[in-house]
């Protein structure tokens, strides 16, 4: 058994031995081809770009290329339309610049406009002459920006390619009315400066108004400006994101950094303690001591009663001091009595009306007044005197 398997494995490597060689060279065939290949693509490659390429080259899918009339086959299939209402104010305007808006979006874009002044709106749609899809909405960010303030000259920048706009809210970044209204002015700056000199690093134009922040330009501008207006609502202070903005202008004109980081050249703040400014110096830290742990609470806090009867004085200045708080109390509220006392009122009498006048009464005329009373007291007891006696049936007629 041990024989046959021994024979097996001399039979097996021969065989193996005789089928590799062959097998190498096929594999070194195979390589010296795709190497002379590679050798002949780089220099027809180099030879290529020696002479000038006439050949139609195929659209790169990372290129943006513009879109011109006639790139669309047919016209649109329904028509897209958007409102968009405006406010009281800018009625005037809009009615001023409306005639060249229409002309701009009709004659360029093939854009239909109506405008509603009753209701207060705006509408865009779209017509047959449309050779834009996207046109129409550029045209609702158009009358967007147009009924939130801004002029018609920079807002019509968002119909041409590579510019969009952006609407920032900033209402919610703070609590009260007074923050809101100098973090909002910090944007605007003395005289627009602040604003100006965002709008020429970013190559944006910018409208603050309300609780709102508008603006229209490309869209790598419009990232800068929605974090330049976040950040000062969040109480960062526009100066240090402009300050960045020129350090990378200044580092985007040469080449040789296009491809490094530039972290390095930018500046970093840090957040600094402002009573540690003002004062110059940190703050000294208190050591509290650990007071003793005793399980009795503490003693009550003494009375002034209680002081005087330590000392002995309630005995001597009780009585005196509740005579001298009566008699106090007595003279106040007498006071104020007298101070409320109201004064004596005169009758007023009119002209037509006789003034009364006083009648003075003498004693003869009481005298008088008494005797005629004496008479008519005693006429009474006579006349009681003169009636009969007796009972009603005797006067009675048998």
């Amino acid at each position: 058994f041990r024989l046959c398997l021994f024979r097996f494995d001399l039979i097996f490597s021969e065989k193996m031995k005789k089928q590799s060689f062959p097998v190498k060279e096929e594999h070194h065939k195979k390589h010296k081809k795709e190497q002379k290949r590679k050798e002949e693509q780089a220099a027809a490659a180099a030879s290529d770009s020696e002479q000038e390429d006439t050949r139609p080259t195929e659209a790169s899918p990372w290129k943006n290329e513009l879109f011109k009339p006639g790139d669309m086959s047919s016209s649109l299939v329904d028509e897209s339309s958007f409102v968009i209402t405006f406010a009281k104010y800018r009625e005037p305007y809009i009615k001023s610049t409306w005639e060249e808006l229409t002309n701009e979006l009709k004659t360029k874009h093939g854009i239909d406009t109506v405008l509603d002044l009753r209701q207060g709106r705006m509408e865009v749609k779209t017509t047959k002459k449309t050779w834009d899809p996207y046109a129409i909405l550029k045209a609702r960010d158009l009358l967007k920006l147009v009924s939130r303030g801004m002029s018609l000259g920079p807002a019509l920048a968002i119909m041409s390619d590579g510019v969009d706009c952006d609407i920032i809210k900033i209402g919610g970044f703070t609590r009260t009315q007074e923050k809101f209204k100098k973090r909002r002015q910090r944007l605007v700056g003395p005289n627009g400066a602040t604003q100006k000199a965002i709008e020429l690093l970013t190559g944006c134009s910018i409208l603050v108004m309300g609780t709102t922040v508008a603006a229209v330009g490309p869209v790598q501008g419009l990232e800068y400006v929605r974090n330049i207006v976040e950040e000062c609502m969040k109480n960062i202070h526009p100066i240090y994101n402009i300050k960045e903005l020129m350090i990378r202008k200044e580092i985007s004109k040469d080449p040789a950094l296009a491809n490094e980081d530039w972290g390095r050249f930018l500046p970093k703040y840090k957040k600094t303690n402002t009573n540690k400014l003002k004062s110059g110096t940190p703050k000294p830290k208190i050591e509290r001591k650990k007071k003793e742990y005793t399980p009795f609470p503490p003693a009550p806090l003494e009375r002034n009663v209680d002081k005087q009867l330590a000392s002995g004085e309630y005995a001597f200045k009780d009585a005196p001091r509740a005579s001298s708080q009566k008699g106090q109390g007595k003279s106040a509220s007498a006071e104020v009595l007298n101070s409320f006392a109201p004064p004596k009122e005169k009758k007023l009498y009119t002209s037509n009306e006789p003034k009364p006048t006083e009648h003075k009464v003498d004693k003869k005329t009481i005298q008088a007044i008494q005797a005629n009373i004496s008479k008519s007291q005693s006429t009474e007891n006579k006349r009681k005197r003169q009636q009969p006696e007796g009972d009603v049936e005797d006067y009675l007629i048998a």
